[in-house]
């Protein structure tokens, strides 16, 4: 990426809206770009059932289901890159790292 003479992105950043998203005046984190499909897709699968977990759990008044579901839910979310440090400002080794050890402490809550 080059360097823009109207305020863009510096060299080797992102721009701006590649790490953002805005929904209803809301800005979100976007997903880590840099992760492999495959990942982000086992960890989206996971936030899936968390996010659905919660719900469940609510409406059933079971708070520590809703707990676990909600945890799910962050240890998702920061594999990703949506939560946690930003990944803009990290070295891709480490993002991958981190995104890789969610998952797989994601996949022990199913064993």
């Amino acid at each position: 990426m080059t360097p823009r003479s109207d305020g863009g992105p510096e060299e080797g950043r992102p721009a701006e809206d590649e790490h953002w998203f805005v929904v209803k005046g809301r800005r979100w984190r976007r997903t880590d770009p840099s992760l492999p499909k495959d990942l982000v897709a086992a960890l989206q699968a996971h936030l899936g059932r968390g996010r659905s977990g919660v719900g469940v759990a609510k409406r059933a008044g079971d708070e520590e289901a809703v707990a676990a579901a909600r945890r799910r839910v962050g240890l998702a979310k920061h594999g990703l890159g949506e939560r946690g440090p930003t990944w803009w400002e990290e070295p891709e080794a480490a993002r991958l790292e981190r995104a890789e050890a969610a998952l797989e402490e994601l996949d022990a809550l199913d064993e």
